[in-house]
């Protein structure tokens, strides 16, 4: 699943172009308002096989796709094959229960044409009486609004408590309204047996970039320190392993690890939660940002990787380490950002999730404001209105000798290099432009 059509691999959301204007500016995500919410639900189960083991299978799935040519019929096969292995990560080591917590996470499925789907997962113990399994209700979409869907799927759980018939007209309901923009709300009526009608709002955050982040869960177990050990090797695109037994904790940090290189995307391989039967992913040799279940820890480090960060987010430590983490960042930029980081970690319980989302954001665009903002300054423009980079002067133009050391790196990793092409497509005159 993930080296074939569909892949768990590169980042989450669309990737943000801010190269219109100097660095920093918001930029809208590229996707409009008016889509679908969503391309399908499925319902993933466990089912008994032969052995006695439980394999998950997709039991049902809507709407049901009709008249697809060919191709478009290979590329639905190939989606739906890919979903239930990521709703059940964690192998198949299950028996029947009568107590589960739910739990709420994403993934993230793209495809060899770079264009991505997520799945928003909650996997849920249905009512009943006595022993039972988990099964998992997936929304697969192109949108990336990771507090939308778990709203949708907060509702999704209630109308399951009540009867899975309950669920498809609000999914009806939900797929023939159009997708909200940007601090926007949607309406949609509901019916609930014993209840009446119901009206449910669904709003979008005012600001798209950090609509699939909770800087809070990071906050809550990592030391600020370490946040930035973890950023500066993101930044050199490194090898990045996360540990946490949890599906959500995985999801819900390595989505703010990637959130925190805005306006730069992660353009390599990117699994919030590794399936069980893909952990030799560990020993690519490229970059890779990844979950791992603290259950598979001992197997994992057996493998023959080569250097990688290895967080533990249960401990809020890291076990493993490059050894150079510290200095990678220019000293004093470094000392800035822990400071704002720091403010905002002893305000926690004073701010709501998304003013925390917005400082811990804002502290970050300022740190690359600060080291590459003046990229618009040389990008040399020809008569065609194609640009080019001019990568020695820019790197030359940087007093600090710290700066300019740990920039020269950063102009080499395919963040940079993807930003920079798209900067040079879409020329804006500015002062200082040739």
């Amino acid at each position: 699943a993930s080296e074939g059509k569909y892949g768990a691999s590169a980042a989450e959301n669309t990737p943000l172009r801010v190269p219109q204007g100097k660095l920093g500016e918001r930029s809208s995500v590229f996707y409009s308002a008016g889509q679908f919410f969503f391309e399908y639900l499925v319902v993933v189960s466990l089912k008994k096989m032969p052995d006695g083991h439980y394999e998950p299978k997709i039991t049902y799935q809507f709407p049901k796709r009709e008249n697809l040519l060919k191709g478009q019929k290979e590329e639905e096969e190939r989606l739906l094959q890919a979903i239930p292995l990521f709703c059940f990560p964690d192998g198949n080591n299950w028996v029947p229960i009568t107590e589960f917590t739910s739990e709420t996470f994403s993934f993230v499925l793209t495809n060899v044409d770079g264009s991505r789907k997520i799945g928003y997962c909650r996997r849920l113990l249905p009512s009943g009486r006595g022993v039972r399994l988990p099964e998992v209700f997936c929304i697969i979409s192109c949108l990336g609004c990771f507090g939308l869907f778990s709203k949708i799927l907060d509702e999704v759980e209630k109308r399951r408590q009540i009867s899975m018939a309950v669920i498809y007209p609000f999914m009806q309901g939900l797929r023939e309204s159009p997708f909200p923009a940007p601090g926007k709300t949607v309406t949609i009526k509901s019916f609930i047996p014993e209840s009446g009608t119901e009206l449910i709002e669904l709003t979008r955050p005012v600001d798209a970039h950090l609509e699939h982040v909770e800087f809070q869960a990071l906050l809550q177990r990592l030391s600020p320190h370490l946040i930035l050990h973890i950023f500066a090797s993101a930044m050199l695109e490194r090898r990045l392993i996360f540990l946490a037994e949890e599906l959500s904790v995985l999801s819900q940090c390595i989505h703010a690890v990637a959130a925190l290189l805005y306006p730069f995307t992660w353009a390599h391989t990117y699994i919030p939660v590794v399936p069980e039967c893909l952990l030799d992913t560990v020993c690519c040799p490229t970059p890779f940002m990844v979950g791992i279940q603290m259950r598979h820890l001992e197997q994992v480090l057996e493998q023959p990787m080569e250097e990688a960060l290895v967080v533990d987010l249960c401990e809020g430590k890291i076990i493993r380490a490059v050894g150079d983490e510290e200095e990678i960042l220019p000293r004093k930029l470094q000392n800035e950002m822990l400071i704002s980081l720091n403010r905002h970690n002893n305000n926690n319980n004073m701010h709501t999730s998304e003013q925390v989302n917005a400082l811990v954001s804002e502290a970050f665009v300022h740190f690359f404001v600060r080291l590459v903002g003046h990229y618009t300054f040389h990008i040399k423009w020809g008569r065609s209105g194609s640009g080019s980079f001019q990568e020695r002067a820019f790197c030359k133009a940087i007093a600090s000798k710290s700066c300019r050391r740990f920039v020269k790196k950063f102009v080499k990793t395919n963040m940079f290099s993807l930003f920079i092409e798209e900067a040079e497509k879409s020329r804006i005159p500015q002062e200082g432009n040739g």
